[in-house]
């Protein structure tokens, strides 16, 4: 079938704090609405059956409770209402935005996924009632062709995001497209959490996720692009991720990734939009990974020099690392329970620091969540103090293999390449209680090489 997902830079209210009418909240979010349709008309012209737009792309971000009341449409959030905004208007109050979408899919004849600020007034009897006597929800809303609403998902996961509330519960959303059978539907940091996204996916056996979101890039494990693709590659999903572009604040970073193969956009260097249309399979059957390369325990040479252990911060944790030295050898670190080990070859010798990290905890910044980690990274320069920095730049062409003794199921490998481009790892699965990535050789210089596990009982 054919998706499209636009990477859109948002008009950004100058003052998100100040109390605005709902009059002057339309007139801004009108204009990047007005952005949408063409993206939308452009999208139905290469063919696209369904069009993903991100998260905050249509209000923007940095509002409080209050500041952003003006800029929230009302939806129904029960299945049970059928409703095509486009085609009936009237049913209920405050809902503009959701007319035009819905006008946009209906137009254009394609499936259309979009993320706007909701609200549902609720009664005090209701014990998670806020004490204004409303919820305000982070919502993807998706339409169908002929501009009905199909599914409202509201974000769980929230990202330091004051104006919205948690719903009660997890939404499960799923919605049929006559194309590519189902798709599920979850918003940016839910990515890291068990749910929704990781039980929504393994209870509806999902292969196709929609996926708005506003992520702020984080070398060298949570750049977007990499991590879409881990994800797609972990579960063995198709994902259209669409980000907000906004490269002062570190967002960019949008795909259409199958487990085999990506279509991405990452540019920190230039302003505006970008439209990523692309023909992909629907997945039916599992990609078999092929688990029969053995990640070999060379035995260790008799009195060799082992290399220094040493400690640096990546990603606000403290890993443990050795350095990467030589043209060729095999390593390992260990942290609590978890070991890595890597085999390594590297074709020519370049001036590059690399390090082999270990991490096996609770992160605690930006979110808490338990992390296992077996990294092989590019150091920012030649100290050991610049290991775990961001960096974007690489040479070394590097043939590996990377395992661990990991704790949990759920591991996404990621391998980032120079300028922060993707490469595709040669085999990866599980043997005797190993998790392993190898790759023959990379296609660029090796930023990132890592095994990011998620224990999400320790969280």
């Amino acid at each position: 079938y054919v998706a499209a997902v636009y990477e859109h830079e948002s008009i950004l209210s100058p003052n998100p704090a100040a109390l605005v009418d709902r009059q002057s909240a339309l007139e801004l979010m009108s204009r990047n609405l007005d952005i949408y349709e063409q993206q939308a008309v452009a999208a139905a012209r290469q063919g696209a059956q369904i069009i993903v737009f991100p998260e905050d792309g249509i209000h923007g971000f940095n509002f409080t409770r209050s500041s952003i009341y003006p800029y929230l449409d009302f939806v129904p959030h029960s299945q049970s209402v059928e409703w095509n905004p486009c085609r009936e208007p009237y049913l209920f109050n405050d809902t503009e935005v959701l007319q035009r979408l819905s006008c946009m899919a209906l137009k254009n004849k394609l499936f259309l996924v979009a993320n706007l600020g909701t609200k549902q007034a609720c009664e005090h009897t209701d014990p998670h009632c806020p004490s204004d006597g409303r919820y305000q929800f982070n919502t993807n809303v998706a339409f169908n062709d002929d501009g009905r609403l199909v599914a409202t998902y509201r974000k769980h996961n929230l990202y330091f995001e004051y104006a919205f509330d948690t719903p009660p519960e997890p939404d499960y959303k799923v919605f049929d497209t006559p194309f590519a059978g189902k798709f599920g539907m979850f918003t940016c940091f839910d990515i890291l959490f068990f749910e929704p996204a990781v039980n929504l996916i393994r209870q509806y056996n999902l292969k196709q996720i929609v996926y708005p979101t506003a992520w702020m890039n984080q070398l060298p494990l949570l750049s977007a692009v990499e991590f879409q693709q881990a994800f797609a590659t972990a579960f063995n999903i198709n994902i259209l991720a669409a980000n907000i572009h906004h490269p002062t604040l570190g967002m960019t970073g949008s795909g259409i990734y199958t487990p085999v193969k990506s279509f991405i956009y990452h540019n920190m260097e230039s302003y505006g939009g970008k439209l990523i249309v692309a023909e992909i399979p629907v997945i039916t059957t599992d990609y078999k990974t092929n688990l029969e390369k053995n990640p070999g325990r060379g035995s260790e040479e008799e009195n060799e020099q082992l290399p220094p252990l040493f400690y640096a911060e990546m990603m606000y944790d403290n890993f443990t690392f050795v350095p990467v030295w030589g043209e060729k050898g095999e390593l390992q670190v260990c942290a609590n329970t978890l070991c890595c080990y890597l085999n390594y070859r590297q074709a020519v010798l370049t001036d590059e620091l690399y390090a082999l990290g270990v991490f096996d905890g609770l992160h605690t910044v930006h979110g808490t969540y338990y992390v296992q980690a077996c990294a092989l990274v590019k150091c920012g320069g030649l100290n050991f103090s610049t290991c775990g920095q961001e960096v974007t730049e690489a040479s070394a062409l590097i043939g590996f293999q990377l395992w661990g003794n990991m704790s949990t199921p759920y591991i996404f490998p990621l391998l980032l390449t120079s300028g922060i481009t993707l490469d595709y790892a040669d085999h990866m699965g599980w043997k005797n209680n190993h998790y392993f990535i190898s790759k023959n050789r990379t296609s660029s210089g090796l930023l990132t090489a890592a095994l990011y596990g998620r224990w999400y009982e320790k969280d």
